[in-house]
């Protein structure tokens, strides 16, 4: 018998607040599949979960690699360590990218509302140049000029998360559980718990 209610996010949750004095709790690994077929790995930051659901909110730079692999190939997978708890959460899953070129009207809310939740220096960052082309040793006359009022610049990404398999780990109780998303009539997303071997 399956849940509605995604169980292993409390124990993300519960994670997070234990962990919370550590600034780094926030930092995840999130994998992609390179355009080459290769894994391709990077740490992110958690910024939320959307409202009343289970998907995972991360801010990007639309020109960075990860775009063009998730558009080529939208699984990905997530790991989390948290050090003082001693928990892994493996997060697999699709991800959504929610782009300037968004149509939808949910989803362009909702990256601008992600986009006015960041600082103005974090803002900035998407105004330098392309991430991971050569570096050029001469800087621009002036500042880039960021008005606060408006949206999103066209490099700010807003990518969601959906999961539908956990692979939770407590290294300190030796705890291991294995929750699977599995598909119901309503089209609704349930949940089904097996304890596993650490």
């Amino acid at each position: 018998m399956g849940s509605a209610v995604a169980p292993w996010k409390s124990l993300l949750l519960r994670a997070l607040e234990s962990n919370g004095q550590i600034k780094h709790s926030k930092f995840l690994q999130l994998a992609t599949i390179g355009t080459n077929g290769r894994p391709s790995n990077r740490t992110v930051v958690f910024r939320e979960f959307e409202e009343g659901t289970d998907r995972i909110h991360i801010y990007t730079d639309s020109r960075s690699r990860k775009i063009e692999e998730l558009k080529n190939c939208p699984f990905a997978e997530i790991c989390w360590y948290f050090t003082d708890t001693w928990e892994q959460f493996r997060i697999s899953g699709r991800m959504e990218v929610v782009d300037a070129s968004c149509l939808d009207a949910t989803k362009f809310k909702q990256r601008a509302e992600a986009w006015s939740s960041i600082s103005p220096k974090s803002r900035m960052q998407y105004l330098g140049p392309s991430p991971g082309l050569p570096h050029l040793a001469e800087q621009p006359a002036k500042e880039p000029f960021l008005d606060s009022y408006s949206g999103p610049v066209d490099a700010f990404c807003l990518l969601v998360f959906d999961p539908d398999q956990v692979d939770y780990l407590n290294l300190k109780s030796e705890e291991r559980n294995l929750f699977r998303a599995i598909p119901s009539f309503g089209g609704e997303k349930l949940w089904e718990t097996e304890r596993i071997n650490p």
